[in-house]
């Protein structure tokens, strides 16, 4: 990595904030940027940037296609890139990463593959506090191959009960969130995966809001699957990782298929390469791999425990200052164990919209409604939501102007 601060600064959040151009604009009424909303999408150092621009002034051609030079230096890059999001992850190996379009594709690619070998009667457990992409594909395998759909419930402060009883013989999969993208919880990953590879079950976490905010090592994970996003992660929008223990990924048919993904083709058949290629058909997106594989670098850098100590100062500096505000509920745990930088709240008597709206105006960026969590909206008993999540660029005055813009807004509609 180069052209960075953190060559030569040790974590500094304000010589951080140097590293991302957008931090330094004004938005609305000419006020100063204050990002809160990298929970849906995090913002990219000048290095990403400067990544994927050398790859196109540099290098552009198709990867693992052709012998010219250029063709040779993208698949260079393209590959690794994956070497370093093995090793970024502690896989076994580079052949346990499979590149996708977003981690919403990574767990359909898992549940496409299980539909050739459920069968009624099976089941598929998940729980009460996932995003959509963690239900809507599991739904939609229970309806196409007869299995039964079960899930851990919520407790009353957020966090999940793991419910032994869930998970019987019967289970083929669990899959869970690593961090839940609204009130935060961080289940008990291990715990779980545990319970079900005692059954002979596969393990899959959904880790969008987990793997870019705190150390992640897959073999300790004990997941047989894990998907996240590289926008999420400082990394360039439309590439997201699946990594998968070798023999999981062996097991599933591809997803989607056409060029670059086969063995030999005849008009009658089809074979397919082992994986990771035989779920990646098509011309790789190598400027993106070079966006994230500059993503890792600058994160690695940094370092995860650094990253996660960071965000749990911010987090309980958050917990604490809209705590203080009379009418602001916050959903989930109102402490830091086991829960990362993201905390949703209600305020009393104005809608989740309108609180955004008016925080919009004083540039403080939030995101508003059920981000993606529908059923545990409903759970905690509320039609919408306001949140705020963290990330490395982060600082505690962003906190305050939180709190401050909250206090605005409950003036504003005399709540």
């Amino acid at each position: 990595m180069t052209d960075t601060v953190l060559d030569t600064i040790p974590y500094d959040v304000d010589a951080i904030r140097k590293d991302f151009p957008i931090l330094s604009r004004t938005v609305r009424n000419d006020k100063p940027l204050v990002y809160l909303d990298s929970g849906a999408t995090s913002q990219h150092p000048t290095v990403v940037l400067d990544a994927e621009r050398e790859y196109y002034e540099r290098h552009n051609a198709a990867a693992h296609r052709g012998t010219h030079l250029l063709g040779q230096e993208a698949t260079e890059i393209y590959e690794g890139a994956r070497v370093k999001l093995a090793s970024f992850l502690g896989a076994a190996r580079p052949e346990e990463i499979v590149f996708t379009k977003s981690a919403t594709e990574g767990i359909n690619l898992v549940a496409f593959g299980l539909a050739w070998s459920l069968r009624p009667g099976d089941e598929i457990v998940i729980s009460e506090i996932e995003h959509h992409a963690n239900l809507v594909p599991w739904q939609q395998l229970a309806l196409r191959t007869g299995a039964t759909l079960k899930w851990f419930k919520e407790l009353p402060d957020g966090r999940l009960d793991i419910d032994p009883s869930l998970i019987t013989e019967r289970t083929k999969i669990v899959a869970v969130t690593g961090q839940s993208n609204v009130t935060g919880v961080i289940p008990p990953l291990r715990e779980i995966g545990e319970l079900a590879h005692a059954v002979g079950a596969l393990y899959l976490v959904d880790g969008a809001q987990l793997v870019p905010h705190h150390p992640v090592n897959v073999q300790e994970l004990g997941a047989d699957f894990l998907a996240f996003s590289g926008h999420k992660m400082l990394g360039p929008l439309g590439l997201g990782v699946l990594y998968g223990k070798y023999a999981a990924l062996d097991a599933l048919p591809p997803f989607l298929t056409g060029g670059s993904m086969i063995e030999v083709v005849r008009m009658e058949e089809t074979t397919f390469l082992p994986p990771p290629a035989k779920f990646e058909p098509g011309v790789p997106a190598v400027s993106l791999a070079a966006g994230l594989s500059a993503a890792v670098d600058y994160l690695s850098a940094l370092g995860m425990d650094n990253v996660a100590a960071h965000e749990q100062a911010l987090t309980a500096h958050a917990l604490e200052a809209l705590g203080e505000i009379e009418g602001v509920r916050i959903l989930g745990p109102l402490t830091t164990e086991n829960r990362g930088g993201t905390v949703a709240f209600e305020v009393e008597g104005v809608h989740a919209h309108d609180v955004g709206q008016v925080l919009d105006e004083l540039g403080v960026a939030i995101r508003t409604g059920h981000h993606c969590a529908w059923p545990l909206h409903r759970t905690l008993g509320c039609q919408a939501s306001n949140r705020a999540s963290f990330y490395i660029y982060n600082t505690h005055a962003e906190i305050d102007a939180l709190a401050d813009g909250i206090r605005y807004a409950k003036k504003f509609f005399r709540a």
